[in-house]
């Protein structure tokens, strides 16, 4: 298929849809954009079969400086969740100090010492992915699974994070559409990021999204909030809040351009408030059962869009393997990006 960054055929599927009918919406593009039995009836991988030896192989190539950037935010305890849906911030407690080695409590011989510490936490209460068996839609699941046999108190049984260990490597694409269409570098809260804003992004970076690549939207959300988190604020309504983000309409882009993944500084990936009445997070509802593509929320991109904006080259490695926990349906990661 040919990129369609390349393509110069007008787009209809763009056109905003009826904000009264998000049931009728959903169902159209899921209809028009689903990938079930693409890769098979057993496939677990969605779109990130996109990326393959021959992408990996030319994405290491990207590397000239040996400059790495770490795109994750901290997983703290004074982070951005509020406890919706049971969502809460790390828990970080130390088993084992530097006070009981001193001490000599330890019980090791000949002055041996060491600490020990365990973290409770959500897998998706910072930087993460979200995993194939994260989304419904109408009880189905990726590749048209029933959800109830796919994800059971047991966990994933099918489509588990655990998959996606080692294939998420490939060519990233840096989109900074808070520089490009924002005001000092920042969308507002409630921009919605059309085809139109991502091909401008695009354009003005010199750069085009190709087939198998991991895009990386920057509204500069991340940045403004990080302002308020230093100046004794705190981070407000950033998980779960108004924000900016994916319009609904960019779901036919994201299947024509066939990416493997994509990933926001935000938390919730898509516009919020959601562009329909009485929605919840349509896109997702789309895109990752029908789609079968890979989302990043809340990802840390301002270092790296720094760093983009100095030497203009807005494509590098990207490595961002999930924790591989068994049966996971979302997963916390700390990408690198190479240049």
């Amino acid at each position: 298929m040919t990129p369609d960054s390349q393509s110069t055929a007008p787009d209809h599927r763009s056109t905003a849809p009826d904000p009264h009918d998000p049931e009728g919406a959903i169902a159209a593009a899921a209809g028009a954009y689903s990938n079930w039995g693409r890769w098979g009836d057993e496939d677990v991988l969605g779109t990130v079969n996109f990326i393959g030896a021959a992408e990996r192989a030319r994405a290491a190539g990207l590397v000239r400086r040996g400059a790495s950037f770490s795109l994750a935010m901290r997983f703290q305890n004074d982070g951005p969740q509020k406890g919706w849906r049971r969502r809460v911030n790390p828990v970080h407690t130390m088993t084992d100090t530097g006070a009981e080695a001193a001490l000599g409590v330890q019980g090791f011989p000949h002055g041996f010492g060491g600490a020990d510490d365990v973290i409770f936490m959500p897998l998706q209460c910072a930087t993460q992915w979200d995993g194939l068996g994260h989304i419904f839609d109408h009880g189905r699941a990726w590749n048209g699974r029933d959800a109830a046999q796919v994800v059971t108190s047991e966990g994933d049984r099918v489509t588990g994070i655990e998959h996606l260990a080692a294939p998420v490597t490939g060519r990233g694409v840096l989109l900074d559409v808070g520089r490009v269409a924002g005001e000092d570098g920042e969308l507002p809260d409630g921009f919605a990021v059309t085809e139109e804003h991502l091909r401008a992004a695009m354009d003005a970076h010199g750069v085009e999204v190709r087939r198998g690549d991991i895009v990386l939207v920057r509204t500069g959300q991340l940045a403004r909030v990080r302002r308020s988190v230093e100046r004794g604020d705190g981070w407000g309504d950033y998980a779960g809040g108004p924000a900016p983000g994916l319009s609904f309409t960019t779901a036919g882009w994201l299947h024509r351009t066939e990416i493997a993944a994509i990933a926001t500084d935000t938390w919730g990936f898509e516009v919020r408030p959601n562009e329909f009445e009485h929605a919840f997070q349509p896109l997702h509802q789309v895109v990752i059962p029908h789609l079968g593509l890979l989302i990043g929320e809340m990802w840390d991109l301002d270092g790296l869009a720094a760093d983009c904006a100095a030497d203009g080259v807005h494509e590098f490695l990207l490595t961002a393997a999930p924790l591989p926990v068994t049966g996971a349906v979302g997963a916390p990661v700390n990408p690198i990006a190479l240049k």
